[in-house]
């Protein structure tokens, strides 16, 4: 009869740590030439337009930060919606709601407040906000976001369903607000 100790592999000797980072072997190299019914977004060459209902990968966090318009709209479905949004110094969305639509807001850089609450005149939830915050919109709340920083805030939002047009692009919060006005 044969005995084997044990031994045991914890706390005595931690496995390596797991690397979060992309790995290579997923990602294709950065000189692939894309075909334009397979539109990627690598550096600084993707067409700024809504790329529809068509099969689309984007390197958000890289398109959100250079994107300099108030919105844009980069894809529309059928039941979501992917906008670009970049917030002046100082400015805001807007207090607004969207009554059969739920919304998130992703912030990829720069600072804020958010807040929402049941009626326009009673914003009873507020948070501080900043790179990497996500902020989950209910249908039917009222909402805003303000940039409290020194930069513009940087932001993607998606909506469920779509709220906005195919194809908009709001370069300025003016050009927002005259849009929806003639709706």
């Amino acid at each position: 009869m044969y005995y084997v100790t044990y031994v045991p592999v914890y706390p005595y000797s931690l496995p390596p740590e797991y690397s979060y980072e992309r790995q290579s072997m997923y990602w294709p190299p950065q000189n692939v030439t894309d075909s334009a019914n397979s539109p990627h977004f690598y550096q600084n060459n993707m067409e700024r337009r809504d790329y529809g209902s068509s099969p689309f990968v984007v390197n958000i966090d890289q398109a959100t930060r250079q994107n300099n318009t108030f919105r844009t709209a980069i894809w529309t479905g059928t039941h979501l919606q992917v906008t670009l949004m970049s917030i002046d110094v100082g400015d805001d969305i807007g207090l607004e709601v969207h009554p059969d639509v739920d919304q998130f807001l992703r912030v990829e850089a720069g600072q804020g407040i958010a807040r929402m609450g049941d009626t326009k005149d009673n914003l009873t939830f507020e948070r501080r906000v900043q790179d990497n915050d996500a902020i989950m919109v209910p249908a039917g709340k009222w909402h805003n976001l303000i940039n409290t920083g020194s930069t513009p805030l940087k932001i993607y939002s998606i909506y469920a369903p779509p709220e906005h047009p195919f194809g908009t692009v709001h370069r300025t919060k003016a050009d927002a607000m005259a849009a929806e006005e003639n709706q």
